[in-house]
C-alpha cells in the first residue's frame, strides 16, 4: 500500500497517542491501534521481523529490505510512541497525582466506548464467542486485581518485565504500564527514563523486542485462524479492565517501596461512597467526552469521500 507523507504523519499521530496511553498504569495502548485502524498492520508488521530480512538486504538491497519490512510504517509510529513516553510521562504522573478522579473519568469513557468498538468487529455472535468474551473478562479482572509485587532491578528481571509488559502494550486492553506496576519494575524503568540511565532502559527495551517479536506472531497466526474468537476475547480483556480505571477508589492496604508508597490493595465505590471530592458531574462529563471521541473517530475513519465528479 502506498502511502504519501501526510499518511505516515497521521501514523505517527496515533503512535503518540498509544505511547500517551501506555504511560497511564491501566489503560493499553493496544487499544488506541485498534480504535485507530492500524491493529492487525501492527501485529502483521511486527512478526514479519525475521533473519530472512538480513538475505533480502544483502541480495537486493536495503530499499528492497526496507519496504519487505514496512520500514517507514515502523518508524512513523514508533517515532510518535517515543515523543509520548519522553514528553508525557511527567505530564500523566503530575495528573494523576493533582487530579485522578478527572483524569481516570475521561479514560474510563475512552475504554467503555473501545468495548463497542472491538465488539462491533465480529459480524455475527454466537453462544461461544460470548464464553470466549466471559473468559476474557474474568482473566483481565484477575490479573487487575491482583497486589503488585516488591520492586526488583535486577539486569534479568528488568529484561523479563520488558518482554511481559510489550506483550499486554500491544493487547487492548491490559495495559503494559500496570503489569509494570504489578511485576514491580514500573519505579526503576520510569526512574530510569527520568534519569537517561541507558543500561537500564537498554536491558529493558532489548527484553521488550524479544517479547514483541514472539507475542506477535502468535497473535497473527490467532487472528489468521480465529479471528472471530481473538476479537471476542480482546473485547473481553478490555472490560475486565474496566475495574482498574474505574476514577472512585478507596485504599485499603499500601506499602513504602523506598521513599515511595505503592499501593497494595484498593476497592471501587461509588462516587457518594467516595471519601474525597467525587466531583461527579466534571466526571461524568469527561466520561462522555473519552466515550463520544471514539464515536467521532470511528465516524472519521469510516466516512466515504464523495467522488470527484458528482452529478449536480
Amino acid at each position: 500500500m502506498q502511502r504519501s507523507f501526510s499518511d505516515y504523519l497521521k501514523v505517527t499521530l496515533k503512535g503518540m497517542a498509544m505511547g500517551a496511553a501506555d504511560v497511564v498504569p491501566g489503560v493499553s495502548g493496544g487499544t488506541i491501534a485498534f480504535i485507530s485502524g492500524i491493529y492487525e498492520e501492527l501485529i502483521s508488521t511486527i512478526s514479519g521481523v525475521k533473519p530472512s530480512l538480513l538475505t533480502t538486504w544483502k541480495e537486493d538491497g536495503f530499499k528492497t529490505m526496507w519496504k519487505e519490512l514496512n520500514g517507514n510504517f515502523i518508524l512513523a509510529l514508533f517515532c510518535g510512541i517515543l515523543i509520548s513516553l519522553v514528553s508525557l510521562m511527567r505530564l500523566a504522573n503530575y495528573l494523576l497525582e493533582t487530579h485522578p478522579v478527572l483524569i481516570w473519568s475521561f479514560f474510563f469513557g475512552l475504554v467503555l466506548s473501545s468495548i463497542w468498538f472491538v465488539a462491533k468487529q465480529i459480524p455475527k455472535w454466537n453462544y461461544k464467542l460470548f464464553i470466549a468474551l466471559i473468559i476474557g473478562a474474568a482473566v483481565a479482572f484477575y490479573i487487575v486485581s491482583l497486589p503488585p509485587l516488591s520492586p526488583n532491578s535486577s539486569s534479568l528481571f528488568l529484561f523479563f518485565a520488558g518482554a511481559i509488559a510489550v506483550c499486554a502494550m500491544i493487547l487492548p486492553g491490559i495495559s503494559g504500564a500496570f503489569i509494570l506496576v504489578l511485576l514491580g519494575a514500573y519505579k526503576s524503568i520510569t526512574e530510569a527514563a527520568h534519569d537517561f540511565d541507558i543500561k537500564t532502559l537498554a536491558i529493558v527495551g532489548v527484553g521488550a523486542i524479544f517479547g514483541l517479536l514472539t507475542f506477535s506472531r502468535v497473535l497473527k497466526w490467532l487472528f489468521v485462524h480465529y479471528s472471530n474468537i481473538t476479537l471476542a476475547v480482546l473485547t473481553g480483556f478490555i472490560a475486565g479492565s474496566l475495574n482498574k480505571i474505574w476514577p472512585w477508589k478507596e485504599t485499603l492496604e499500601t506499602a513504602m517501596y523506598g521513599d515511595k508508597e505503592v499501593v497494595l490493595k484498593e476497592a471501587s465505590v461509588l462516587p457518594w461512597n467516595f471519601s474525597g471530592d467525587p466531583q461527579t458531574l466534571w466526571a461524568i462529563l469527561l466520561m462522555l467526552a473519552g466515550f463520544l471521541l471514539i464515536i467521532v473517530l470511528e465516524l472519521v475513519a469510516t466516512k466515504k469521500p464523495e467522488p470527484a465528479n458528482a452529478a449536480n
